[in-house]
């Protein structure tokens, strides 16, 4: 099944998308996040059946017709790096350094972005303030559907309720300088996080799964209507269930947490491009410019860069005398 969250009439739903995009409001939920978050531990058949209920009833309006939202406002988000080519081509875009650290090898590793700046699949984006290098970046985001602590990959697999587009915005020049202080991403990583246009549920996938347990879907990147990037979401080097279990180590993945894939290669991010090519083709996007990126099995989303705010001038830091008490 295909989950949406929308805007209609000034009122937010959560829909079961039917054929021909007819919305299939399910009667009392908000939002997918509320609707996922009291439910027992089968969760996912729980889901599936509310939307059996919502698909008997009458439809909605159209897709066309209404403004979709994310298609759930995640507690959560982790960012993972599970894409050996994109590690090699970005690390020589952002850090000048040729080659894939020994230690990316070790773990499905991650770090935690904004929640609160997730958006919708066809909103606009603002360039973050003061950035003059704004890059996207094509990736498949898992959803999390039950609690779980300390998981097998295998175990994980129940944990998955569902998979959507996940587009990570970034902004490369405050990224590059910020993480020379090795405290990871941080306001090159704040402004926009593209989630949508569904969720679909992970049995509607289950087609696509390969013998090692990787999605292999069709991944490709535009911009304004160029292709800029195609790739294969099986090419990442772990599954999203061994990336669950690795989230839940030693704490808790809950109801509604995204984890991201990371970004694909060959094209599935600017700066990939960039490294490889030493020169910053194509360019850096600019307001105008619009991204489009298609996920098989799962649909597309398409946002326009637009103009942002100024930021806000801060002092430097004051270095101080380093007086004790």
């Amino acid at each position: 099944m295909r989950f949406a969250a929308y805007e209609h009439h000034h009122q937010q739903h959560v829909a079961v998308v039917g054929e021909h995009g007819t919305l299939h409001p399910v009667p009392g939920a908000r939002s997918l996040t509320e609707l996922i978050s009291p439910r027992p531990a089968d969760a996912v058949a729980a889901l599936l059946d509310a939307g059996t209920a919502a698909l008997d009833a009458a439809g909605g309006p159209h897709v066309s017709q209404v403004r979709l939202l994310p298609p759930l406002q995640p507690p959560t988000v982790r960012d993972f790096v599970t894409f050996e080519e994109h590690v090699e081509g970005v690390r020589r875009s952002v850090d000048g350094t040729a080659g894939v650290p020994e230690a990316w090898y070790d773990a499905p590793v991650f770090y935690f972005t904004n929640p609160y700046a997730v958006i919708g699949p066809y909103d606009d984006v603002p360039v973050p303030p003061g950035s003059h290098v704004l890059d996207f970046e094509l990736e498949v985001a898992a959803v999390i559907g039950r609690e779980g602590r300390d998981l097998t990959p295998a175990q994980a697999r129940d944990h998955i309720l569902g998979y959507t587009v996940f587009n990570d915005w970034s902004a490369r020049d405050l990224q590059s300088r910020e993480m020379q202080v090795r405290l990871g991403p941080c306001k090159g990583k704040d402004s926009a996080t593209t989630l949508g246009p569904y969720l679909v549920t992970a049995d509607e996938l289950e087609p696509y799964r390969d013998a090692q347990g990787f999605l292999r879907l069709a991944l490709t990147a535009e911009v304004n209507g160029e292709v800029v990037g195609q790739d294969l979401l099986s090419n990442m080097s772990w599954t999203f269930e061994e990336m669950a279990a690795y989230a839940s180590r030693g704490t808790r993945v809950r109801p509604g947490d995204v984890l991201g894939s990371g970004t694909c290669g060959n094209g599935g991010c600017l700066a990939e491009l960039w490294g490889l090519r030493g020169e910053r083709t194509p360019p850096p996007l600019r307001p105008g410019d619009t991204v489009t990126l298609t996920v098989e099995g799962i649909g597309s989303v398409s946002n326009t860069v637009v103009a942002g705010p100024v930021p806000v001038p801060l002092p430097a830091a004051r270095r101080r005398t380093r007086e004790r008490p």
